[in-house]
């Protein structure tokens, strides 16, 4: 059996853009955890129309799918003011987060519109000041496959 073929850190990306075309990392994180959380209903049905006295079985179907984006890092001025400016704005912003390693075919990127939910900054004496974000896709992203 082959080894895996891995991503190094550098190869999983999160960026955002004004216009959709010219997109850029946020400067100073170090730390980005994509969640991906499928909500769904459980319905208990029966396992026999005959036989009552069986158990019932339980059948689930998806409801809702979320993608959401966890970074921390240092606080950069490069990042600052577009940082400040989406979460004071209260609009959504196009962000991708990407898999540069992905095989050609298979999704490199999930994109779309996301809210900046969280933006904290700490300081700790002797430490240079931290950032934290969450970020909320606003529906389910779309997923496009990398070229050739």
């Amino acid at each position: 059996m082959p080894a895996p073929i891995t991503e190094k850190f550098e190869q999983m990306t999160l960026e955002i853009t004004d216009d959709g075309t010219a997109w850029r990392k946020i400067c100073g994180l170090v730390g980005v955890t994509i969640t991906r959380t499928a909500a769904f209903d459980t319905s208990e049905v029966p396992a026999d129309c005959d036989d009552e006295s069986l158990p019932l079985k339980v059948e689930r179907a998806i409801r809702t799918i979320e993608v959401s984006v966890s970074a921390e890092g240092v606080w950069a001025q490069q990042s600052h003011e577009d940082i400040q400016d989406w979460f004071y704005s209260g609009q959504t912003m196009d962000i991708r987060v990407g898999h540069q390693n992905a095989a050609t075919g298979d999704t490199q990127y999930e994109m779309g519109p996301a809210l900046l939910t969280t933006l904290t900054n700490q300081r700790t004496k002797g430490q240079k000041v931290s950032a934290s974000l969450e970020i909320q896709f606003d529906g389910t992203p779309t997923r496009a496959a990398k070229a050739a």
